[in-house]
């Protein structure tokens, strides 16, 4: 699909020049730095140098110290315990960061994660029948909870308690929980929106133990945790959550927990983590235990709980995620074909596929790699428990939520965010559904949000590429939303050899510009360049710029994400 080249808008040149003077970089990548509102030598210091220090104080967030005075009561009195967690990466190494923390402290206490299948997402009341069952008192939620209005009242008709961690959006009525922390409430006031649930855990362990004067390392040893639940849930890799990821990257590549550790050695790469990394590579393989069986199992690992052998478990799980990558494939073709089949879906503005029969676990990876493929608004159903259940998946620009809120008189229930969202219906709903989201979205999406766009921050020469422009470059990072690796475009370069197909849709050539180096490059599903770049041959290319190690030997790559030819 041809994409849209949009290079960023031009910045103030005088606060160009004088960031490049003071910093001593190239002009380029202090307009880089501009365009991410980093304008002066001291807001530099603070992005390039990340501090620990710089973490907001937890009990500016609203109802954290009820949190805590609520935990230390139940420490006390000798209560039970219960952490509770949803099923995915953000949820289950919250639950990890939690009970290992609380752990230390008591032994009335235990965690659980709900069925994904049998409960479906968020606080369910088989949970709280377990709790009451057996005891607890107290439920710590995380990652969930925020519109459990209904389910915080049955809890509390039991005499349990709860108190939330969540950071999603709220709906009108802030549960009836002894507390709820959330930044995304209205009333809060915590200087920064943007955590993933397992960075709301993380506020309260810090809470608990600056308040009883405990050493910072008892909070500090589950930066890798927070790390990753941030690269799987894609928030925001700016303020806090930049300050977080930078630390918690580091301890993955120095000392990461053992569960982590163990991930690392059965995926095969065991160093040189990136946030990239972590989403392509430990990601997938703990969200496959929920997935396919229970995320309890990706839990156990992360605590390493089966006899202390997290390896063994981490085998277990990466034959899930093996499992995993065949019902994807088998959901997707059959989803393409779907979609093939049918002018009226090819013709829509929406995708909205149904089949009872897919596997629930994976129908969210399908609804990404249909967007991807057709780039529009994407649903993707099947039958659940007696219900339909579907994965919801945006493009750059539009707001699915609102578009969901738009048809939830169809719906049992909906929730998540502007990029993506579960939902669940009845089945007579279906095709009524499809009609009403294809309505909404037709009326307020334009022609620009339905063609994928390539934003560039940049055009350089390739001469301007050298180790020094690197390593500046690299100390930007960790990237992700909000703060992306720079792509970077470069006019009239030429092939030194010709371009090879590689791994089967890859693209892996050698290019210059009359003054410069050689860059060897490599395109990841651009194979269909292949015949159309020839040697003399003026083209473009925007890029990002990696070292790429092999052997131990460390070049400079370009990873090319998009070509012209003149």
């Amino acid at each position: 699909m041809e994409k849209r080249w949009v290079k960023a808008s031009d910045c103030n040149a005088e606060t160009v020049d004088t960031v490049a003077q003071q910093l001593n970089i190239d002009k380029t990548l202090a307009q880089i730095l501009v365009q991410r509102n980093i304008c002066d030598f001291d807001a530099a210091k603070d992005f390039f140098r990340p501090n620990l220090d710089h973490l907001h104080n937890p009990f500016l967030m609203k109802d954290m110290d009820l949190a805590i005075n609520r935990i230390e009561k139940a420490l006390s009195n000798h209560e039970k315990i219960l952490i509770y967690g949803d099923y995915d990466v953000d949820g289950t190494t919250s639950v990890a960061l939690a009970y290992s923390f609380f752990s230390q402290l008591t032994q009335n206490i235990e965690y659980y994660i709900p069925d994904r299948y049998l409960e479906g997402y968020g606080i369910s009341t088989a949970g709280i029948d377990y709790a009451n069952e057996h005891g607890f008192s107290l439920i710590l939620a995380l990652d969930c909870g925020i519109k459990s209005t209904d389910k915080i009242d049955y809890a509390n008709g039991l005499n349990i308690d709860f108190i939330i961690c969540d950071h999603h959006l709220p709906g009108d009525e802030i549960p009836k929980a002894i507390a709820v922390l959330d930044p995304k409430r209205a009333d809060c006031e915590y200087p920064f929106k943007e955590l993933a649930g397992c960075g709301i855990g993380f506020k309260l362990v810090q809470a608990y133990a600056q308040k009883h004067n405990l050493p910072k390392e008892r909070y500090l040893q589950y930066l890798d945790l927070v790390m990753v639940s941030i690269a799987a849930d894609i928030v925001p890799v700016v303020g806090e959550n930049r300050i977080l990821a930078y630390y918690g990257i580091r301890k993955l590549n120095t000392n990461p927990c053992e569960g982590l550790r163990a991930l690392m050695e059965i995926s095969g790469k065991t160093e040189n983590y990136t946030i990239t990394d972590v989403v392509f590579t430990l990601g997938p393989r703990i969200n496959a235990a929920g997935r396919i069986d229970h995320a309890k199992h990706a839990v156990a690992m992360l605590l390493c709980e089966v006899d202390g052998n997290s390896l063994e478990q981490s085998v277990e799980i990466n034959s899930k995620n093996t499992e995993r990558k065949t019902y994807d494939q088998d959901i997707t073709r059959e989803a393409l074909a779907l979609i093939g089949d049918s002018e009226i879906l090819i013709n829509r503005k929406t995708t909205v596929v149904f089949n009872e029969n897919w596997h629930k676990g994976v129908i969210g990876i399908v609804a990404s790699r249909l967007t991807e493929k057709y780039y529009r608004p994407t649903i993707v159903l099947t039958k659940s428990n007696g219900h339909v259940a579907g994965s919801c998946r945006s493009v750059a620009g539009f707001d699915l939520y609102e578009a969901l809120s738009g048809c939830a008189h169809l719906l049992d229930q909906f929730g998540g965010h502007k990029f993506a969202a579960g939902l669940t219906m009845q089945e007579n709903n279906v095709n009524a559904f499809a009609d009403k989201f294809e309505e909404i979205v037709s009326a307020t999406i334009t022609e620009e949000m339905l063609t994928p766009m390539i934003k560039i921050d940049a055009e350089v020469d390739l001469a301007q590429i050298d180790g020094k422009f690197y390593r500046v470059l690299a100390q930007m990072g960790p990237f992700g939303p909000e703060n992306m690796a720079p792509l970077f475009v470069t006019h009239n370069v030429y092939l030194t050899q010709h371009a090879m197909a590689v791994g089967g849709n890859h693209l892996k050539l050698s290019i210059k510009q009359q003054n410069s180096s050689i860059f060897e490059c490599i395109g990841f599903g651009l194979a269909e360049y292949q015949n159309l770049l020839q040697p003399k041959v003026p083209f473009s290319v925007c890029y990002t710029i990696e070292e790429n190690i092999w052997r131990d030997k460390k070049r400079l790559q370009l990873n090319i994400k998009g070509i012209k030819v003149n």
